[in-house]
């Protein structure tokens, strides 16, 4: 007869996800993870397969919660340079919370990829949503006189996921996110 699990494992993988993003996949090791989640090895390796398998529940839950909310934020603008505005701030802003601990996505992208092609869909993927997402807003905004219409809405995208990307290392070297908001104003001129 299988045991029952005896913990929840969302908040295991919440947990296990704030420790990845303050040190890192190799950085963090399974002794680090069972002591911070409070479980044992077997359980972890019960519920998650491995080690990897937990970071790559933790990639999908970080993608679940900030990632989708950062692509929930650019619906809520009353103008598209200001959805845009708001969804980069508030990415610096959580980035540079907690010493500079940068963003989890970005992180995973510098630390495993080549060499993890699982971490490396992971990271395309939510990539790919923040891109679709954003030439969206921005079609819409150019069909409505809102931004100059010069540009292609996808390519105009992916130059803004790129600042963000550097953007959101940067903030690992300065977490401020004061000092690195007049960068986002400079980024935001390429709309006009």
């Amino acid at each position: 007869m299988a045991r029952t699990r005896e913990f929840d494992t969302e908040a295991a993988v919440s947990r296990a996800m704030e420790l990845f993003w303050a040190r890192g996949y190799e950085g963090t090791s399974v002794r680090d993870l069972t002591r911070h989640l409070g479980i044992g090895q077997g359980s972890l390796y019960a519920a998650f397969g491995d080690k990897d398998g937990l970071y790559r529940a933790a990639l999908e839950y970080y993608r679940t919660t900030f990632a989708a909310a950062a692509l929930r934020s650019l619906d809520e603008g009353a103008d598209a340079r200001s959805a845009i505005r708001t969804m980069l701030v508030e990415r610096v802003r959580i980035a540079a919370e907690h010493d500079g601990r940068g963003c989890l996505m970005i992180n995973a992208a510098c630390e495993r990829v080549p060499q993890d092609a699982a971490t490396r869909r992971t990271v395309r993927d939510v990539l790919g949503a923040s891109q679709d997402a954003l030439a969206e807003v921005l079609r819409v905004a150019a069909e409505r006189g809102e931004i100059a219409a010069r540009r292609d809405p996808h390519t105009l995208a992916a130059f803004l996921v790129t600042f963000l990307n550097g953007l959101l290392v940067s903030s690992k070297i300065t977490p401020d996110p004061r000092a690195l908001e007049p960068l986002v104003e400079i980024a935001l001129a390429t709309l006009d």
